[in-house]
């Protein structure tokens, strides 16, 4: 069946006459008094007969009258982007992609939000991939959250936030105990953050500029491993400014600023075009970029009253 004839019947069946439904289609009497003989012939009833200087519904016509409103209203629904949408029927799994301090941070604000509107949804999060976004284009992830590297040509992305690298040792650290510069900084014994083993960063490179040099005395795959670390020893990791005030203090540690000109780090996401407009998609990246920009102001906002503590004294 042509949608066009449907929307023709349903013209008819709304306003009794061939003259009002040409009106409302936009068309000619002419055309729809042909679509109508077509419609009389496929549905086989007459559909609108004369009744006087109007026209009557046959009992047919008045049986298909609401359904074939409710079909195209259907039918609406599916062509329209994002149409009938409602988040509080979505039933879905979203993987996200993150580093484990990201999503320490983030996890408990992301699905408080989503569960007051969209209770059946849950998420999944994964460890951090190999980088150039095949698991986006392969559709085992649905966002990847983060610092994003290289990324497939046709990926989309979005700037979240940015942050600041900071230090971070145990409370009683003799990094303390005086002011921390370049050169204590570097003389300090360090905890190397990287799943791949990688040993030298930007760190590094500023502090060779300086002719410094620092000491990498152990390298772990991840943030919370490196914390749990730096607390049982002299070791000095490296975590995001403002970020998990409440964790690294009940974890007897402290930050502090690095003495060291460094680029601050710009967080994003990135989704494969496919999901871009699908509503159930959007929807959950509106929710993902509030929960991570409303975290950074949260945790910055807990975080104030310790702004400097870890400068130590002179």
């Amino acid at each position: 069946m042509d949608l066009n004839l449907l929307r023709v019947l349903d013209a008819l069946l709304q306003e009794n006459s061939v003259t009002r439904a040409a009106g409302r289609l936009g068309t000619s009497p002419a055309a729809v008094s042909r679509s109508l003989a077509r419609l009389r012939r496929v549905v086989g009833d007459p559909l609108l007969v004369r009744a006087g200087q109007g026209m009557a519904p046959t009992p047919r016509a008045l049986e298909l009258r609401e359904e074939v409103a409710e079909l195209l209203r259907g039918c609406d629904n599916v062509l329209r982007p994002g149409a009938g949408f409602d988040a509080v029927h979505l039933r879905r799994t979203f993987a996200v992609q993150a580093t484990d301090l990201m999503l320490s941070g983030l996890a408990g604000i992301l699905t408080e939000r989503i569960h007051q509107e969209a209770p059946n949804v849950d998420v999944v999060f994964l460890p951090e991939a190999a980088e150039g976004g095949p698991a986006l284009r392969q559709g085992s992830v649905d966002v990847e959250l983060g610092v994003l590297g290289p990324l497939d040509p046709e990926t989309r992305t979005q700037p979240l936030t940015r942050m600041t690298v900071a230090g971070v040792a145990r409370s009683g650290h003799p990094l303390f105990d005086g002011r921390i510069d370049a050169r204590r900084f570097a003389a300090a014994g360090h905890i190397g953050i990287s799943r791949h083993g990688k040993r030298l960063g930007p760190i590094d490179s500023a502090l060779a500029e300086r002719g410094l040099h620092r000491r990498i005395a152990v390298v772990v795959p991840s943030h919370t491993s490196a914390m749990i670390l730096a607390r049982d020893t002299d070791l000095v990791a490296l975590t995001l400014a403002d970020w998990l005030p409440g964790t690294i203090s009940a974890l007897g540690l402290r930050t502090f600023p690095i003495p060291l000109d460094l680029p601050a780090i710009d967080f994003g996401m990135a989704w494969h075009p496919r999901n871009s407009a699908d509503p159930g998609h959007r929807w959950f990246r509106e929710h993902l970029a509030a929960a991570v920009r409303g975290g950074v102001a949260g945790q910055r906002k807990c975080s104030a009253p310790a702004a400097h503590e870890g400068l130590g004294g002179e």
